[in-house]
């Protein structure tokens, strides 16, 4: 057996495999792919191939993908702390708090300054209670909340309890504060950005995502979709 095949012969056992996710891209379509080649090369009718952490299609950076017998650890890995660098715009909110609908409402933002920004982010550290986005994976009786907020349908998310550990602002432009977040696991980042308009007396929305760590994982670890193609 050759170094190749051996590496091959590995994903079957158990490999985590860094990716880093391209936008417009699912992390489901990310697992798909890489299920797809992987079966083929190895010559298998199925292979366990799992994600650890979903990534929204308009963000991009680390997904963990687990193989084999790894998939028995995604828990394990989902369940840490994450890092983003989050681009959030005021002055215009979108019903699913970020670009994938259309602009909603506007709002003022001659007031918000580098100054307002940095003084507010201390406050969101810590301990609390967020909603998720309707336009989100969670399920509501059974079905994806996301399937019922596209049809129109009224929803009543339920809180869930996060923790932000780290806010810091990076660069403010145009309206556009770049901020680099550490968060524990379930946070919705959109959702942060949609409530930290309206803490500021304004309104926003995430016009930016990329997810830089997972626990120890580290984007500039990561591979992207075509590079590992070129792996096969």
């Amino acid at each position: 057996m050759d170094e190749k095949q051996e590496n091959l012969k590995n994903y079957e056992d158990g490999e985590i495999i860094l990716i880093n996710k391209e936008i417009e891209w699912t992390s489901f379509d990310v697992v798909n792919k890489i299920r797809k080649m992987l079966t083929q090369h190895l010559k298998l009718k199925k292979l366990k191939v799992g994600h650890a952490g979903t990534l929204d299609p308009l963000a991009t950076g680390l997904i963990i993908l687990c193989t084999g017998r790894k998939t028995k650890k995604i828990d394990n890995y989902s369940a840490q702390e994450k890092e983003y660098i989050a681009d959030i715009t005021f002055g215009a909110t979108t019903p699913s708090f970020d670009l994938e609908t259309p602009i909603d409402c506007r709002y003022e933002t001659k007031h918000i300054t580098k100054e307002l920004i940095e003084e507010n982010l201390k406050k969101i550290i810590g301990v609390q209670a967020q909603t998720p986005p309707v336009f989100s994976a969670k399920k509501i009786d059974g079905k994806r909340a996301y399937e019922s907020a596209r049809i129109g349908k009224p929803l009543k998310m339920k809180t869930a309890i996060i923790d932000i550990k780290e806010a810091e602002l990076i660069s403010f432009s145009e309206n556009t504060a770049k901020v680099r977040i550490v968060c524990s696991k379930g946070t919705y980042i959109r959702s942060l950005a949609y409530d930290f308009g309206k803490q500021l007396n304004s309104g926003a929305h995430l016009s930016g995502l990329i997810r830089t760590r997972i626990g120890f994982f580290l984007l500039s670890d990561a591979i992207t979709l075509p590079e590992f193609v070129k792996k096969m």
